[in-house]
């Protein structure tokens, strides 16, 4: 993690441009927005949650000036998180943040409102197009903050668990989470080989692998919160993911099951395992061989270059 004194400075230098979303109450009960601005005139998206927002232009451009408290959590390549007070200092922080800084014209997108569509990927679909596209997503440097965590240049502090070698993974606070409700717990098993980008990759050969890791994330998840029982949490993969590199989030039961546990999004492990059981082949066989059906948002990428022309019949 990089020097605690310069992320936080950054917050204070945003400047507001405009609201990019406000998450309806179904979601995070009300209580993100995210914001575009700038830092030294670079790009920069603000995420803040708490109970409720007054979304009107006034107070959104005076928002960040209002901040009397912000201590960061963790930093990692272009990502920041913060726990922050609209109060006196003396009040505990009322806000959770997270920067990305400087952000790009896909984190503009994705955190844009915007309508939602439902595609089926065919083996076909995936083989061709989506596939490439996760190729090309890798060759970007997208994934270099996953490295730095996977190689350990930065979060170590953050590392709860780790395990070595080609089973080996790690277990992290996730980003949203505020490290301290455990109502809303939320962490990131991360995977540190580097064949596995998404579900897709999954094959027969992987069922011990991954029943391994889910025993593991549960023991040591009640092992750090002697609080909870393993039938208290719950594991799932997201399709499509935020990054191609594999990952397992472990929540709670309790957590209120918005967007990000949504059919469409997410894909229980346990139910990934016993797909991979009944699947016919040998070894070899897996998920890539399946058509999935998910949503995407109509500002993403594989929406506009992938499955809206497919279904135009371009």
């Amino acid at each position: 993690m990089g020097d605690s004194s310069e992320a936080e400075a950054l917050v204070p230098r945003f400047e507001f441009e405009k609201l990019l979303n406000q998450v309806h109450p179904s979601d995070q009960g009300g209580r993100r927005i995210v914001l575009l601005g700038t830092i030294d005139s670079k790009p920069a998206l603000l995420t803040a949650e708490r109970a409720a927002f007054d979304t009107s232009s006034t107070l959104l451009a005076t928002f960040v000036a209002g901040l009397q408290v912000v201590n960061n959590l963790g930093a990692n390549d272009i990502y920041h998180w913060y726990l922050a007070s609209s109060g006196p200092s003396t009040i505990a922080p009322s806000l959770k943040l997270n920067l990305i800084y400087p952000c790009t014209e896909q984190h503009v997108k994705k955190y844009s409102e915007q309508g939602t569509r439902m595609v089926t990927e065919t083996p076909e679909i995936y083989r061709d197009y989506v596939k490439p596209y996760m190729q090309k997503k890798r060759e970007e440097g997208r994934l270099n903050w996953v490295w730095n965590i996977i190689e350990g240049r930065t979060e170590q502090e953050d590392v709860m668990y780790r395990e070595h070698g080609e089973e080996g993974f790690l277990i992290l606070p996730d980003m949203n989470w505020d490290r301290k409700t455990i109502s809303s717990l939320r962490l990131l098993g991360l995977v540190e080989r580097r064949d596995i980008w998404s579900l897709r990759d999954l094959k027969k050969q992987h069922i011990i692998w991954l029943k391994h890791m889910r025993e593991r994330l549960l023991d040591a998840t009640v092992k750090l919160y002697p609080e909870l029982e393993k039938d208290q949490l719950k594991l799932y993969v997201h399709y499509q993911p935020t990054y191609y590199q594999f990952h397992i989030h472990v929540v709670s039961v309790a957590l209120e099951a918005g967007h990000t546990q949504a059919t469409g999004k997410a894909f229980g492990l346990e139910n990934l395992i016993s797909q991979l059981e009944t699947l016919q082949g040998g070894d070899g066989a897996g998920m890539a061989d399946v058509s999935v059906t998910y949503s995407l948002g109509e500002a993403s990428e594989l929406w506009l270059e992938v499955f809206k022309p497919l279904k135009d019949g371009n």
